[in-house]
């Protein structure tokens, strides 16, 4: 019996050892975590089942507590800082699907001991995915896969040579030092504003931000450049060059600061140059220009707002339905802050250049094998793309088999766009422009003064290389300053004739479009005076992110600060009033130079110079002396009289953060005011407003949907109307 008992226990012991190296071996499942459903649906046709599960985010399934949630106080407004004694917690987003994506996360976490978070590889992207596992209480192994391009290749690399998700620990610090310190500072500073400078009686919000309010300050800034602008008259004056093989014009255009001021001067030089002969100078020289970059989306927002008209939001739109659009998919991510393309894809050159050039558009050119131009001269560059999540603006490799099939269903705008990205990528990888150039001088004695010099410029297409993608819709015209010459020879000899002035007056600073003031907001260094901070802000590529740009300006609209103006963009009265009172009150809050100290800080605490907590207890001492510069020097109030009215219906319009909230009703409390500007930190540097958030589908979209819903006889998703990643689902599942 002791021998059967023996036996008995062994067996036991046996079985358990074996159901637990199996439950061990089933929880060792592995999950992988995107930011966003096409990185998901990109990665699963790259990696297929090999790594595990993978799950959508779609931006931040998260946001920071509001002030009433940590002390009830604060829920009415005062001049105070609104810092906790820790950290503002987490709390579960309610936008759209985005509890029911928190819920699937966490129902595959509870089965699994490793992730691997896939999010974008920049300091945000690392929030999203680490702020989830933190919120949840995560404890297993955790891996990172970073990679700036979603094509099979370069995503199989970067599962090749996972990181450990431990090394990312100061980028997820600083992350958390922005996401904190613009919570602090926006809320704080919007409730300060609202309270020291809104005109009696008038109940409105005046939103504050780190990003907004200095992108208000560079619209005004403009405007009352050109308010105080006085143009003045110069002349210059043009005469005809006759040599033995034909005649040319010639100018003399002093430089800005040596204008001809007076038309009598002007005059005396006229009559000078009327008969006189004299040797020309001629320099001939052979030059080539190298194509242009790539589309970042602020360069083709600048683009599409020049040519077209359109604002930074429509360009954004269709770029996005060209990206993400049923059955369309022709582009690359289209939410780029880079203009670069990794090396690895200088693969795909060959095969997109002979799939765009059987396009009937395209057709014509002939390029005989793609010209890769590798660095950062170039249009190939790994090392430019370090730090940066998204490449530059390209089509989509993945899509040439079909490519005539998909574009059938754009719209005439979807076609504008494609055709000017893929003139980019075709000019891209195109031979360069090659010319000669000639510049011819003549010198012009004056009694009693130095010669005047004349001059013409005369340009020789050699080859033209990328400029024939551009041809066709931008003919080079003949200008007086660039024009065809007759055959010269240096030391020539001229004869100036019918000499003529021209009278000039010099003009203001144009004033911005939409495209024009992303760029501006890209290259906000330029209003910035310290060496070291424009250099800063240069590397952190100005204000804002290319995500939430557009946003951060129609925000400003909506709050009645800036308005439209045919395709420009202006500031109202009441903009202009409150940028007054800021720069006299407190000139940080409307300087650019602010964002580049924020980015210095930041800087640190990724270096390891710096404790990300002692960066969040920096920017709250500064808005303190900022509150207590307002609240003493501020002498005016802003009157925002025309600003949108709120929803009849009384309840609160989640349209948006305080940041870019319309002026509510004037019947509205200080309490109703306090539930109308939370959060605007998610909107400014790209929190709530991360690719992915929430969005209505198209018309398009819903109708499709609902034609499938009838013929296939399957029901509609909840919300399939108001949720943009709803509807997609529903059509990826059923169009098949």
């Amino acid at each position: 019996m002791g021998a059967d008992v023996l036996l008995f226990f062994v067996r036991s012991q046996i079985c358990a050892t074996l159901k637990l190296c199996s439950i061990r071996h089933w929880r060792m499942a592995t999950l992988i975590i995107t930011e966003k459903a096409s990185q998901a649906k990109d990665l699963r046709a790259a990696l297929g089942a090999r790594f595990g599960q993978i799950l959508p985010a779609e931006g931040h399934l998260l946001r920071l507590a509001e002030p009433e949630e940590i002390n009830p106080v604060w829920k009415r407004w005062s001049c105070v800082v609104l810092k906790p004694d820790g950290l503002y917690p987490t709390r579960e987003a309610s936008q759209g699907n985005k509890s029911a994506k928190l819920r699937a996360i966490a129902t595959a976490l509870s089965a699994c001991d490793d992730v691997i978070l896939a999010t974008d590889c920049d300091r945000e992207g690392q929030l999203i995915g680490q702020e989830i596992l933190d919120h949840l209480g995560y404890r297993g192994r955790v891996r990172r896969a970073l990679f700036t391009a979603q094509d099979p290749k370069t995503l199989q690399q970067a599962f090749a040579r996972l990181k450990p998700n431990a090394d990312m620990r100061p980028l997820y610090e600083a992350a958390v030092a922005r996401q904190q310190a613009d919570q602090i500072f926006n809320l704080s500073l919007t409730r300060t504003a609202t309270k020291t400078l809104l005109s009696p009686g008038v109940r409105g919000v005046i939103g504050i931000g780190r990003v907004k309010t200095p992108t208000l300050a560079i619209v005004c800034l403009r405007e009352l450049e050109i308010r105080n602008f006085r143009p003045e008259d110069y002349f210059e004056v043009v005469a005809s060059a006759t040599v033995e093989g034909g005649s040319f014009l010639m100018r003399h255009a002093p430089a800005p600061k040596a204008r001809i001021k007076t038309r009598a001067e002007a005059e005396t030089i006229a009559r000078a140059a009327d008969g006189h002969q004299g040797p020309l100078g001629v320099a001939v020289d052979e030059k080539r220009q190298a194509p242009p970059r790539l589309f970042d989306l602020p360069s083709l927002q600048k683009t599409c707002g020049q040519r077209w008209g359109w604002t930074a939001d429509k360009t954004l739109s269709v770029a996005q339905a060209l990206y993400d659009g049923d059955g369309k998919k022709l582009i690359t991510y289209p939410r780029a802050e880079a203009r670069y393309l990794s090396e690895n894809q200088i693969g795909d050159a060959p095969a997109i250049v002979a799939a765009l050039t059987r396009l009937r558009g395209f057709a014509r050119l002939e390029i005989a094998a793609p010209v890769i131009r590798r660095g950062k001269s170039g249009h190939f560059c790994d090392k430019a793309l370090e730090g940066v999540s998204h490449h530059a603006v390209v089509p989509n490799v993945n899509v040439l088999d079909d490519l005539e099939v998909r574009l059938a269903r754009l719209d005439e705008d979807e076609k504008r766009l494609f055709a000017l990205i893929c003139r980019s990528y075709l000019a891209a990888v195109m031979p360069d422009y090659e010319y000669r150039q000639t510049i011819v001088t003549m010198a012009v004695p004056i009694a009693g003064r130095s010669a005047a010099e004349f001059r013409a410029v005369g340009r020789i297409p050699l080859r033209l290389g990328w400029k024939a993608v551009y041809q066709a819709i931008e003919p080079d015209a003949e200008t007086e300053a660039e024009q065809t010459l007759p055959a010269l020879r240096d030391g020539e000899r001229a004869t100036l004739s019918e000499p003529r002035v021209e009278a000039k007056r010099t003009q203001p600073p144009p004033r911005y479009n939409e495209g024009t003031l992303v760029d501006a907001m890209q290259n906000a260094w330029r209003f910035v005076d310290d060496v070291a901070l424009r250099d800063r802000l240069k590397e952190a590529k100005g204000i804002g992110t290319p995500a939430t740009r557009a946003e951060i300006i129609k925000g400003l609209k909506r709050q009645n600060l800036l308005t439209a103006d045919g395709k420009l963009v202006l500031p109202t009265p009441a903009g202009l009033q409150l940028f007054e009172l800021l720069r006299g009150a407190a000139p940080a809050l409307v300087d650019p130079a602010t964002t580049a100290l924020w980015e210095m800080r930041l800087d640190e605490i990724l270096i390891g110079k710096a404790d990300y907590h002692a960066v969040i207890d920096g920017v709250a001492t500064a808005a303190r002396e900022l509150i207590e510069a307002l609240v003493e020097k501020s002498n005016g109030k802003v009157e925002l009289t025309t600003a949108a009215p709120a929803p009849r219906s009384g309840r609160r319009r989640r349209s948006g953060p305080a940041d870019s909230r319309a002026a509510a009703p004037k019947s509205a409390s200080p309490r109703r005011r306090a539930s109308k500007a939370k959060s605007p930190a998610s909107q400014e540097s790209g929190g709530e407003e991360r690719p992915g958030r929430a969005k209505a589908p198209t018309e398009k979209m819903v109708a499709y949907a609902q034609n499938l819903s009838r013929t296939k006889k399957v029901k509609l998703p909840e919300g399939y109307r108001q949720d943009f990643d709803a509807c997609r689902k529903f059509l990826d599942e059923h169009a098949r």
